[in-house]
C-alpha cells in the first residue's frame, strides 16, 4: 500500500535514452493533482535539457491511467482565481509535452478520462490495451472539458471529438485507435510493453537531431496555414540537409549500405 512518502512520479531510464515517467496515485487513478502537476512539470523541464534522453514514456501505476483533475482538491478552493491558475498549470505541463524535442508516448491501460484523456491526446504517439477506455465526461458533471477539448480536437476529426465533448460518453480502445486518438493496440501488459519497445527502439535507431527538427516543425506546421507551413518546411529541411546526420545518411543511401551515425 502507497503511503504519503511514495513519489508522485516513478522515473527510470534505460542506457539508450529511453525515459519512463510513471504517474504514481493509483488509489485516486492517477488524478492530476496539484502536486502531480508540479512533478510533471520538474520532470519536463529537466528532460527538456537532457542530451542523452531519447524518448519519453508516460506509464501509470494501478488499473487506470489517469482520471483527469482531483475534484475533491478542485472543490477544496471555489474560486475563479484559483481555477485560472489551476488550467494554467495543466496547460503548461500539456504545452512542454509537445515542446520537447524527443518523442512522447502514452502508455494506457484503463481509463483516460478527461484531462487524463487529454494527456493521451497531448502525447505525440499512444499504446493502450485494448480493454482501455477513453472520455472526456466533465459534461456530465457540468463542467464542459473544454481544456481537453484543445488536445482532443487536434488529434480527432472535429465532428467525433465534439461528440465526445458534449455527450461524455466512453469510446472503447479500437474506436479511439479508428479516430486517431492511439496508435497501437495491446491485448495484454506483456502486449503493450513490447508495443511500446517497437516505438522506442524504432525511434532511438534514428539521428535525434532529425527528431528534434521534425518534431518542432511538426506542431509549428499543424498551426500555420497551408503556404507558410510549407515555407517553414522547407526551410526546416534544408537546415535539416545540412546536419552531418543527413548528409551521412544520403551518402549511405546512395552507396546502398547502411548509415555509421554518431552519438545521438
Amino acid at each position: 500500500m502507497l503511503t504519503v512518502d511514495d513519489p508522485l512520479l516513478l522515473r527510470t531510464c534505460d542506457a539508450r535514452g529511453v525515459v519512463t515517467l510513471t504517474l504514481n496515485r493509483p488509489q485516486a487513478f492517477n488524478a492530476l493533482s496539484e502536486a502531480m502537476l508540479a512533478a510533471l512539470q520538474a520532470e519536463l523541464d529537466a528532460l527538456a535539457a537532457d542530451a542523452s534522453a531519447r524518448v519519453l514514456v508516460i506509464a501509470a501505476a494501478g488499473k487506470a491511467f489517469c482520471a483527469g483533475h482531483d475534484l475533491r482538491e478542485m472543490r477544496a478552493q471555489p474560486s475563479l482565481g484559483y481555477y485560472q491558475a489551476l488550467f494554467a498549470r495543466c496547460a503548461k505541463v500539456m504545452t512542454a509535452i509537445q515542446r520537447l524535442p524527443i518523442p512522447v508516448i502514452a502508455k494506457v491501460q484503463g481509463v483516460a478520462t478527461a484531462a487524463g484523456c487529454q494527456l493521451v491526446a497531448t502525447c505525440d504517439l499512444a499504446v493502450a490495451l485494448e480493454s482501455a477506455r477513453f472520455a472526456v465526461s466533465g459534461v456530465n458533471l457540468g463542467l464542459f472539458c473544454s481544456t481537453p477539448a484543445v488536445a482532443l480536437s487536434r488529434n480527432m476529426g472535429r465532428k467525433p471529438a465534439f461528440e465526445m465533448l458534449v455527450t461524455g460518453e466512453f469510446i472503447g480502445a479500437e474506436e479511439a485507435r479508428r479516430l486517431g486518438l492511439v496508435n497501437r493496440l495491446a491485448a495484454d501488459a506483456a502486449g503493450l510493453d513490447a508495443q511500446v519497445e517497437r516505438l522506442a527502439a524504432s525511434i532511438v535507431a534514428k539521428p535525434r537531431v532529425a527528431v528534434a527538427m521534425g518534431k518542432a516543425l511538426f506542431y509549428r506546421q499543424i498551426e500555420a496555414g497551408m503556404e507558410a507551413a510549407y515555407i517553414d518546411a522547407g526551410q526546416t529541411m534544408a537546415c535539416n540537409m545540412m546536419d552531418d546526420a543527413a548528409l551521412e545518411g544520403v551518402l549511405a543511401f546512395t552507396e546502398k549500405r547502411p548509415p555509421a551515425w554518431s552519438g545521438g
